[in-house]
């Protein structure tokens, strides 16, 4: 058989990997049906991350932590490079072929192997930055991460697009569990900071694996004049805005790290961290499945609006309530989760906890950005939004970590409405909608986290820190639930999404 015939026989295997009318049949059904799959998954996560935190927190030192922080607030940027944007340019093109994977495929292969050897060339750098040594080595073995990255951008991109997130959930659980798996023993046996590298490494190397072995999709040579000219402008301002975005978050953890020194650092870090942690596994399987479904909508703007009204309702129902909680236990979940060597972790969580009202919101203009293919505006509001939140920075910095803490919170505060406002314009949505669709939540959360703040207050002389967390929390948990159901009568909503989790016959 000659090469010819070869190629055109597997052809058909190729092009089942980018065809996307199939899943028009039954969008909203996938989309809800694969947000649960992404939103277990995400519990999973959350519970093997929490997990890993409460045991590496007592078997590692916050000096640890900031000497990795140290690394990745810098070396976290180039990693950005490694997608350039490119695999939310394949989620989100109507029509893609094998030529241009193909070539995308490569572009982010040769970005790795050139950001892998950047960062080994910074190293000494970062090093002579912040006056330690052990940072040198630390991100050259860190650097290694990136060719995995490549090697895994469009495959991971692929499974996206085609919807398929039960995949993508195992991959993300078994390489997180070997991950932390080698973190754990590692720091028994006494790697110290080096245990935490070792996770991320891990992590890498098994998900590039996973996703070359669940998807069946193989990279043929690169072509010219493949038409990707427009996906490589697309991911360049995509990637614009993710750098612009991560200096801006990052500077903080420099700044820190540079003037206070690496134990604030720490502290820091793992208190905003331990913050996000839970929202991210709302946000994160929300956003995977949104993206992809808003994509398919964008020429259709009243299903467009409801599809991205109902995503915006789910994450404030779902957030809103979380961050107000742990706001008001902040001092008793940072003794119980990390330990009392983390005791100013706890003021710090408080007042980052501001800023976390108003993400679950923020984030979802990128949404309406990407999947209408809108990243020049992103990457606009990405050079206003960073400038703002950096000269923030500096007024709270002179104050050391809680100054800064407040400053961010109080900048990102200040960015809300500017922000919702500059996405919509021009989408089918307006400041109304918006509101309409956060009103409830927040209004529930008030009045339920006033309660169980007035309760803590109460039991807290005379309970276990354990016990008051739980009483508090059922406190809440429930009185938001009877004001969301049955005052403001919201339980048909919730109810007609959990509907869709099941699967219609002959799909």
């Amino acid at each position: 058989m000659s090469r010819l015939e070869k190629k055109i026989l597997s052809e058909p295997d190729q092009t089942q990997h980018f065809q996307t009318d199939h899943l028009k049949a039954d969008l909203k059904g996938r989309s809800v049906r694969g947000g649960a799959v992404t939103m277990v998954s995400q519990g999973c996560k959350f519970v093997l991350q929490m997990g890993s935190t409460v045991v590496l927190a007592r078997l590692l030192s916050p000096q640890d932590y900031g000497l990795i922080g140290m690394v990745t607030s810098v070396t976290g940027i180039v990693f950005l490079f490694n997608d350039m944007g490119l695999s939310t340019a394949t989620i989100q093109r109507a029509e893609i072929n094998h030529k241009q994977v193909s070539t995308l495929f490569w572009v982010n292969v040769g970005l790795s192997l050139l950001l892998m050897l950047l960062t080994a060339v910074m190293a000494p750098a970062i090093a002579w930055f912040y006056g330690e040594p052990r940072l040198t080595w630390i991100a050259i073995v860190s650097a290694s991460a990136f060719i995995f990255g490549g090697l895994s951008v469009q495959h991971q991109a692929l499974l996206r697009r085609q919807m398929r997130f039960t995949a993508l959930a195992a991959i993300e659980i078994v390489s997180i569990v070997l991950g932390v798996a080698i973190a754990i023993i590692s720091a028994l046996y006494g790697a110290g900071y080096w245990s935490l590298v070792f996770m991320s490494l891990t992590t890498a190397i098994v998900t590039a694996a996973g996703v070359w072995v669940m998807c069946g999709w193989r990279p043929g040579l690169p072509a010219q004049r493949s038409g990707v000219r427009s996906m490589l402008a697309f991911g360049g301002n995509l990637t614009g805005f993710s750098v612009l975005n991560y200096c801006a978050r990052n500077l903080d953890n420099i700044l820190i790290g540079r003037v206070w020194g690496a134990e604030a650092l720490g502290v820091y870090a793992k208190a905003y961290s331990l913050m996000m942690l839970p929202l991210q596994q709302i946000n994160s399987p929300i956003t995977a499945v949104a993206v992809p479904g808003l994509s398919r909508l964008h020429s259709e703007p009243q299903q467009f609006r409801n599809h991205y009204l109902k995503g915006l309702s789910l994450i404030g129902f779902l957030t809103t309530p979380i961050v107000l909680f742990m706001m008001i236990v902040s001092e008793e979940l940072v003794e119980l989760i990390l330990g009392s060597q983390w005791g100013e972790a706890g003021t710090i969580f408080k007042l980052l906890g501001i800023s976390a009202l108003v993400q679950p919101l923020t984030n979802t203009s990128g949404w309406l950005y990407i999947s209408s293919g809108r990243t020049a505006q992103m990457f606009k509001w990405g050079v206003f939004s960073s400038s703002f939140l950096v000269i923030s920075f500096f007024f709270g910095l002179p104050y050391g970590a809680r100054g800064v803490a407040l400053s961010y919170s109080i900048a990102k505060l200040l960015q809300t409405l500017p922000c919702m406002y500059y996405a919509t314009r021009g989408t089918s949505i307006t400041m109304l909608n918006l509101l309409e669709a956060m009103k409830h939540p927040l209004l529930a959360s008030l009045i339920a986290g006033a309660i169980a703040f007035g309760v803590k207050l109460a039991i807290a002389p005379t309970l276990t820190v354990w016990a008051t967390v739980i009483v508090s929390l059922a406190v809440m948990a429930l009185t938001y639930l009877i004001l969301m159901f049955y005052v403001f009568n919201t339980k048909e909503l919730y109810l007609s999404v959990l509907k869709q989790f099941k699967r219609p016959k002959g799909s």
